[in-house]
């Protein structure tokens, strides 16, 4: 059985960890092509979005980036550079795939302003863990309350749509789809 919740200083005393696997970022059409035959081969992903944070009241930015990760390999999708073309939009339609996200609503309707599609195999973490008990719905304390490690959020408010993603915002955008993959493989082996 799992706590119910963590708090900080509790948080703060576990271990960090992050994505170790393979990062592929998607800029180019050989990139994506070469990551949406892998993708369509899978049955259960870890999905996350990141957008460039707006500091101003009334600015709203399109959706720069969507990550797709297995247990070993992380994509990351510059959607900014490549739109969201339909081999992507028939991975976030199969129902065969499951895509596991933390507060993934408002993901799936920004990657749906980019192409429209109908999400099919989408489970939504917060929603998973309540039948374990857990109150805590973050993933940084689902990561420590399932799996006893923290993960690190610094890299959350840099720019995504900047013309290179630097090693740490990669790491960070590969660990949160992952962890979410991590957190859901935990769960359903109790």
């Amino acid at each position: 059985m799992y706590r119910e919740s963590i708090d900080k200083d509790e948080l703060a005393e576990l271990p960090l960890i992050q994505f170790e696997g393979d990062i592929t970022l998607v800029e180019s059409k050989e990139d994506y092509l070469a990551s949406i035959e892998y993708l369509s081969r899978q049955t259960l992903l870890g999905f996350d979005t990141e957008t460039k944070p707006a500091f101003k009241k009334g600015v709203v930015y399109e959706v720069a980036l969507l990550q797709l990760a297995t247990e070993e390999r992380a994509f990351l999708f510059r959607l900014n550079k490549i739109g969201l073309p339909n081999g992507l939009k028939s991975i976030l339609e199969n129902p065969e795939i499951q895509k596991i996200g933390v507060a993934i609503r408002d993901d799936i309707k920004g990657l749906q302003k980019l192409n429209n599609f109908k999400p099919g195999g989408f489970v939504e973490l917060q929603d998973h863990v309540k039948d374990f008990g857990i109150q805590d719905f973050s993933l940084k304390k689902l990561s420590a309350i399932v799996l006893g490690y923290r993960i690190s959020k610094a890299q959350r408010v840099t720019n995504w749509e900047a013309p290179d993603l630097t090693e740490a915002q990669q790491i960070y955008a590969a660990t949160d789809a992952w962890i979410s993959h991590r957190i859901f493989e935990s769960l359903n082996q109790q």
